[in-house]
C-alpha cells in the first residue's frame, strides 16, 4: 500500500484529478490517498495558499499528486509550485513530449524529454527594487556547482536508464559567462563520465529555432530553470499542447507529479477539461513507485482512447459530444 498526498487544486483541478484517481484505482494499484489543499482553495479554507497540514502530509508521504493551482495575487507565496520545489529540493523537473496517434501536428517524429533545473536560477526569488520610487528593479540568478551537478547527473542517468541516446545542454554561456558558464562547465565535465551517451550543447535561442525546424535531433535536454520553463512549453506545442503533457518534480527524498497547465477557471465544473496530462503524470508517479505494470496498462489505455478520438474532450476532437468524466470512464474501460 502506497501513501500519496493528493492535492486536487483549483479551477478544473478537482474534476481532472477525480478522473485520474479513478483511473489509477482501476489499475489495481493500492494507494491510500491523503487529501490536502494548496492554492486558492486552500486560501479560502485556511487563509493561506499552502497550509501547514499540506506540508505535514507531504513530509510523511514524500509523494504528492497535484492538480493545477491558482497563485494568490497580492499575498502569500509568489508561486506555490516554486515554494514546494524549493522546500523539498525537487531539483529535477521532467517534462516528456512525444507525438500522439490521433493528434495532428506539424511533426510526426517528436520524442523529447526536458530536464529542467528546478530550484535555482532566476526563479530563486532574489529580487528587489533599487530605488525608493520603485522604477528600477533587479533580479539575481543563482547557479551553484552542486545544484548544476545534481540535475545534470539526473539527466544523464535518465538517458541511460531509459535507453536514450543523447543529452543536449541548452545554455546562454556566450553572454552570461559566469552563471550559464558554470552550468555548461559542469555539463561538459559530467559528460565525460557517460561516454555511452552522446553529448551535445546548444545556445538556447538557437535551440528554440532548431526545435521548431528539426525536432528529431533532440532527445534529452537539460537546462537551467527559466530556459527549461520556456523550452518545455515549446515542446508541448510541438505535440498538441499542455493538455497532453505531464510533469514530474524529482528530489532525492521526495517527488511531486502534476498537470503542468493552468487551472482554467472559465471552464471549471463544465465537464470540458482534458484529463490526459494529469493521468499521464499519474503514469509517471506509478513508475516512480515501482508499479510498472499498472503504469503500462494506463499508458496503453489512454493512448488507445486518444487515437480512437471518440470519448475525448472537445479540445482533442471538436466534434466530440463527451467530456472529462466520459473520457475517464473510457480509459478505465480500455484497460486490460
Amino acid at each position: 500500500m502506497h501513501k500519496v498526498t493528493l492535492i486536487k487544486g483549483d479551477g478544473v483541478g478537482p474534476s481532472i484529478m477525480d478522473e485520474a484517481v479513478k483511473v489509477i484505482d482501476a489499475s489495481g494499484t493500492k494507494i491510500e490517498w491523503e487529501e490536502a489543499f494548496a492554492g486558492m482553495s486552500a486560501f479560502e479554507k485556511f487563509e493561506t495558499p499552502l497550509p501547514s497540514e499540506t506540508m505535514i502530509s507531504f513530509d510523511k508521504t514524500r509523494v504528492a499528486f497535484k492538480g493545477p493551482l491558482t497563485t494568490v495575487v497580492g499575498g502569500g507565496f509568489r508561486s506555490i509550485n516554486v515554494a514546494l520545489r524549493q522546500q523539498y529540493e525537487l531539483y529535477a523537473n521532467v517534462r516528456p513530449a512525444n507525438n500522439w496517434d490521433g493528434i495532428k501536428t506539424r511533426f510526426d517524429n517528436v520524442d523529447i524529454v526536458i530536464v529542467r533545473e528546478n530550484t535555482e536560477g532566476l526563479y530563486s526569488g532574489l529580487e528587489h527594487y533599487l530605488t525608493a520610487k520603485k522604477d528600477i528593479a533587479e533580479s539575481l540568478a543563482v547557479v551553484t556547482r552542486a545544484g548544476s551537478q545534481r540535475v545534470i547527473e539526473y539527466a544523464f542517468k535518465y538517458a541511460r536508464d531509459n535507453q536514450r541516446k543523447k543529452v543536449t545542454v541548452c545554455h546562454k554561456a556566450n553572454i552570461l559567462k559566469y552563471t550559464q558558464g558554470l552550468f555548461l562547465d559542469v555539463a561538459r565535465e559530467t559528460a565525460t563520465k557517460y561516454l555511452d551517451i552522446q553529448f551535445d550543447e546548444k545556445i538556447v535561442d538557437a535551440a528554440c529555432m532548431h526545435m521548431v525546424m528539426k525536432p528529431e535531433q533532440f532527445d534529452v535536454v537539460v537546462t537551467t530553470n527559466m530556459f527549461g520553463d520556456i523550452l518545455s512549453d515549446l515542446t508541448a506545442g510541438l505535440v498538441g499542447g499542455l493538455g497532453l503533457i505531464p510533469g514530474a518534480n524529482i528530489g532525492d527524498n521526495a517527488a511531486l507529479f502534476e498537470a503542468v497547465h493552468g487551472s482554467a477557471p472559465d471552464i471549471a465544473g463544465k465537464n470540458l477539461a482534458n484529463p490526459t496530462a494529469v493521468i499521464m503524470a499519474g503514469v509517471m508517479m506509478l513508475n516512480h513507485l515501482g508499479e510498472f505494470d499498472a503504469a503500462k496498462r494506463i499508458d496503453t489505455a489512454i493512448k488507445k482512447v486518444v487515437k480512437e478520438g471518440k470519448y475525448v474532450t472537445p479540445d482533442l476532437n471538436p466534434d466530440s459530444k463527451y467530456g472529462t468524466k466520459e473520457m475517464g470512464d473510457a480509459i478505465v474501460g480500455a484497460m486490460v
